[in-house]
């Protein structure tokens, strides 16, 4: 079981994906060999759920998005309008309410032949939005994520930096592989320090003696479920603490979970062979605030 468990939906072969403002069934979805992201993994992207026909925390998501652009001198050419306009767009033409999740992506689109410099990029970026009806299974929230802390580290800002959302995500990818041959369904990276930074694709919490725990955030994407998680814990009267902490803290916590946009607050049920209860008190409260908070027509 991963965090991105989901049940299969056959509707799926037939959705419509947005791309360049056009909708185009999905096996007819296809870019360039020659386009950047292809190429080089060139492009910047977010994750959106969909609860009741809209996206939660969707401004968070496009502040990220906008920052990461502006970071790698990648031109978007869509504006926040645009990117309503495109997801109201791609729902209406799936039929989608609830229980979808989508992915936006932009690449610096097509270049005139395999080379890193943008001066051989010609005709504007790729934008994609791809919708899909994904749903985690409730299986997920009883049974829990078995983690396993890996060799593969968190890398520092000035070689790639680990907040970027890029498509760039090797990084990620042979984290998810080494956590799978040693037997877990996400893997705990930790940073260049030896302190406890993210997982492959999800941010990672602990409970320790009634206060939440988490990194400092400096070798981990800035999380929009994370944000809101820990805003809602403030708010709940539960001690946080985003600081350094060593995998011995993390074998003698309490609680475990991980957070990210598909799946809300995914308990943790052992990390590295050291078991926590299932449910933990804190880890419910505060699934159940944040799976309130998504739905609220204000987020």
């Amino acid at each position: 079981m991963t965090s991105h468990e989901h049940l299969e939906d056959p509707r799926n072969a037939r959705v419509k994906v947005w791309m360049n403002g056009r909708l185009v069934p999905r096996d007819e979805a296809v870019v360039s060999i020659f386009d950047s992201g292809f190429l080089m993994g060139d492009g910047v992207w977010e994750g959106l759920r969909v609860h009741g026909g809209r996206v939660p925390f969707l401004d968070r998501h496009l502040d990220r998005l906008e920052e990461n652009a502006r970071a790698l001198a990648l031109d978007l050419r869509w504006t926040r309008d645009g990117i309503r306009e495109a997801i109201a767009e791609t729902l209406r033409a799936n039929a989608m309410d609830d229980g979808v999740h989508m992915r936006l992506m932009v690449t610096r689109g097509r270049k005139t032949t395999p080379f890193q410099g943008t001066s051989v990029n010609v005709g504007g970026p790729t934008r994609i939005l791809l919708a899909e009806f994904k749903r985690p299974p409730a299986s997920l929230y009883e049974t829990g994520l078995k983690l396993a802390t890996i060799a593969i580290r968190r890398g520092r800002p000035d070689v790639q930096d680990p907040a970027w959302n890029s498509h760039s995500k090797l990084n990620c990818v042979a984290a998810s592989i080494a956590a799978e041959r040693a037997g877990g369904d996400e893997g705990l990276m930790l940073d260049p320090h030896g302190f406890v930074a993210t997982c492959n694709s999800t941010h990672f919490f602990i409970v320790r003696r009634g206060a939440l725990v988490t990194s400092t955030g400096r070798y981990c994407l800035r999380g929009v479920t994370r944000e809101v998680v820990l805003e809602l814990a403030r708010a709940a009267g539960i001690p946080t603490q985003e600081r350094d902490f060593s995998l011995t803290e993390v074998y003698g916590a309490q609680e475990a979970f991980c957070t990210g946009t598909y799946a809300g607050l995914i308990p943790v049920r052992s990390v590295d062979g050291r078991d926590y209860a299932l449910p933990g008190p804190i880890t419910a409260r505060l699934r159940s605030l944040y799976d309130a908070r998504a739905r609220d027509p204000e987020a």
